[in-house]
C-alpha cells in the first residue's frame, strides 16, 4: 500500500478512486495508527437495535463486479475470461418460497410489549454499542478468520455469512469473504449473489503483489456494505483447489481487506487444516445435536495436543437446528468450554433453517443479538495472535 502506517485509509480512498491527503511537514511513517485513523471519514453511527426500519445487509441482492477493463501498470493479464454462471439456476429460481420471519409473530408482539415496559430495551442498546466498538477496533495487519465444521450440514456457511455480514455493518475497512469449499459451496447463494465468473483458483494465477486494490476486486463479487466475495467453484462439481493456490491467494489479498472470513472444507480435509494454521481465528461449527457435541468434543481434545494458540483461539458456535433441541445445550457448552474454547450459542431462527439468501431484517432479535457477539468474540481473539 503506498503507506505502511495507515493503510486502512489508503485502502478506502483506493476503493474510491479519491486522491490521499497531502501531508504536512515533518509528518513522516513513524505517526502512530491512531492519528492515521482520524484522516478517514467520520465513523459511522453505532446502529441501533432493529425497530421495523432495517439496516443495509446481506438481504440486498448482490451483483458481481466486472473485470477491470484498465488493469494498472504491472498487473498480469488473465490467460483466459470465464464465462458468467448464475448462483441459482434458471429452472430452480421458482421453486424457492417466500423467505420466513426468524421467530413467529406471537413471540415479536409478546417481546416488544416486554421492553416497552422494562429497561430491557436500554440495556440492549448499551449492549450493542459495546459490542460494536468491539468490533470496530482498528488492525495493523489483516486477520484471517477460518470457519469450519466436523461434517456437512452443521451450519458453517451460514456461521460464515453472519460473520461476515456482522463486520461488513459495523467496520469501515473492506470487508473479504472467501469460499475456500469449492465442491459444491453454498456461500454465495447465503449472500445473495446471482451470479458468478472468477473463482480462487483463478485469481491465484492472477493476483500479484503490484495490483492495485481497484484491480483485485475487479474479479470479486460486489457486496453490501462495502464487503466482496471470493467464491470458490461456480457450482461445477469436481472443482478442486489446492493449497498451494489457497495460500497465494490469502497472503495476497491479505493486505487489502481489514477482515477475512473464510468458509472452509469440513475437516478432516487438508485444505481446512491449512486454512485453520493460518488463520489468527478459527470457529468450528457444530449442531446442537448429541453426535454432534460428541464429534466436536473429540475434535477439541484432539486439539488440546497441538500449540496453546489453536485452542485458544477457536471459538465454537454451537447452532439450534430445532427450536426443541434433543440435549440440555447449556450443559453441553459448559462441556464444550471445559476443552479451553470459548463457545456461543446460536438459537433456532426459522430464517436460517429455511436456507436461501441471508436478509437481516427476517432475522430473529436473538439471533442478531448471538450473532454480534460471536463475531465481537472471534475477532478480539483474532487481534491476540499475530
Amino acid at each position: 500500500m503506498p503507506n505502511a502506517d495507515d493503510w486502512q485509509g489508503d485502502v478506502l480512498r483506493d476503493l474510491k478512486g479519491t486522491p490521499p491527503p497531502q501531508r504536512a511537514p515533518g509528518h513522516g511513517a513513524g505517526q502512530g495508527h491512531g492519528a492515521a485513523r482520524e484522516q478517514q471519514q467520520p465513523p459511522r453511527a453505532l446502529p441501533q437495535p432493529p425497530t421495523g426500519a432495517r439496516a443495509p445487509g446481506p438481504d440486498t441482492p448482490a451483483s458481481p463486479v466486472p473485470p477491470p477493463a484498465t488493469p494498472s501498470a504491472g498487473a498480469r493479464r488473465p490467460a483466459r475470461s470465464p464465462d458468467s454462471r448464475p448462483v441459482i439456476d434458471s429452472a430452480l429460481s421458482g421453486t424457492a418460497r417466500r423467505p420466513r420471519q426468524g421467530e413467529p409473530t406471537a413471540t415479536r408482539v409478546s417481546r416488544a410489549v416486554r421492553r416497552l415496559v422494562s429497561s430491557s430495551a436500554a440495556r440492549e442498546v448499551a449492549e450493542i454499542t459495546r459490542t460494536a466498538e468491539r468490533i470496530q477496533q482498528p488492525v495493523t495487519t489483516g486477520r484471517q478468520i477460518a470457519v469450519t465444521s466436523i461434517r456437512g450440514g452443521a451450519g458453517k456457511t451460514t456461521v460464515a455469512a453472519l460473520l461476515g455480514t456482522a463486520y461488513a455493518h459495523f467496520r469501515q475497512d473492506p470487508v473479504l469473504l472467501v469460499e475456500a469449499d469449492p465442491a459444491l459451496g453454498s456461500l454465495p447463494l447465503r449472500l445473495g449473489a446471482e451470479t458468478l465468473r472468477w473463482t480462487t483458483a483463478d485469481l491465484a494465477d492472477i493476483v500479484e503483489p503490484q495490483m492495485s486494490l481497484l484491480d483485485v476486486t475487479g474479479y470479486l463479487v460486489q457486496l453490501p456494505d462495502n464487503a466482496w466475495l471470493l467464491p470458490g467453484s461456480q457450482g461445477r462439481i469436481g472443482a478442486m483447489l489446492d493449497t498451494a493456490a489457497y495460500e497465494r491467494v490469502m497472503v495476497a489479498l491479505r493486505r487489502y481487506f481489514g477482515v477475512t472470513v473464510v468458509d472452509c472444507e469440513t475437516l478432516p480435509a487438508e485444505l481446512a487444516r491449512v486454512a485453520l494454521s493460518a488463520a489468527q481465528a478459527r470457529v468450528l461449527a457444530a449442531p446442537a445435536t448429541l453426535d454432534g457435541i460428541t464429534s466436536t468434543y473429540a475434535v477439541l481434545q484432539w486439539m488440546r495436543g497441538l500449540p496453546r494458540h489453536m485452542i485458544a483461539g477457536t471459538v465454537v458456535a454451537l447452532t439450534s437446528t430445532t427450536s426443541h433441541p434433543g440435549i440440555d445445550v447449556a450443559a453441553a457448552a459448559e462441556k464444550l468450554r471445559s476443552t479451553g474454547a470459548t463457545v456461543h450459542v446460536l438459537p433456532h431462527d426459522r430464517h436460517l433453517a429455511a436456507g436461501g439468501a441471508l436478509r437481516t431484517e427476517l432475522l430473529a432479535r436473538p439471533t442478531r443479538l448471538a450473532a454480534t457477539r460471536l463475531a465481537a468474540e472471534v475477532f478480539q481473539l483474532s487481534q491476540k495472535r499475530r
